[in-house]
């Protein structure tokens, strides 16, 4: 009986494979391990790609980030700069009187010194002129002791 199985088995294989049944099953079968192995290299890239694609969306985070602290620095110093132009302006008019105070002192100095130069030279032409004339009066003196010898 299993004899007659078997043949008939067998039978039913060749009329299949004949009638090209078992040609268009197998293509079909072919197809469907096709499908599944594309399916299976698609998800393999996508699961590829999410280490990537989370690598960026952490890039771009830390972009937004560092952008917005850019921002905020830039408002902090727009505000201190705010906070201080007061104390600046004050600081310049204090520095402006503070040189014009030492403008006036070097003035004052120069007026000083120019003075007291004049007075140096007034000085030194009066010493000039007595000395002139104790001059001229030892030479009329040695002139007239020579002449009271000669006579």
């Amino acid at each position: 009986m299993n004899k007659l199985l078997e043949f008939g088995r067998k039978a039913m294989f060749y009329v299949r494979v004949l009638s090209g049944y078992e040609e268009r099953r197998i293509r079909s079968y072919r197809l469907q391990l096709q499908k599944r192995l594309q399916q299976a290299e698609e998800r393999k890239a996508a699961i590829k790609r999410i280490p990537e694609q989370i690598i960026l969306s952490e890039v771009r985070r830390m972009v937004e980030e560092m952008q917005a602290l850019n921002r905020k620095l830039e408002e902090t110093e727009v505000a201190i700069e705010e906070y201080f132009k007061p104390i600046d302006k004050e600081a310049e008019i204090i520095m402006k009187t503070q040189l014009e105070g030492e403008e006036k002192t070097v003035r004052e100095m120069m007026k000083a010194m120019q003075t007291q130069a004049l007075l140096e030279q007034a000085e030194a032409e009066r010493l000039a002129n007595v000395k002139k004339t104790e001059a001229n009066q030892q030479e009329k003196a040695s002139a007239s002791t020579t002449q009271a010898e000669v006579r």
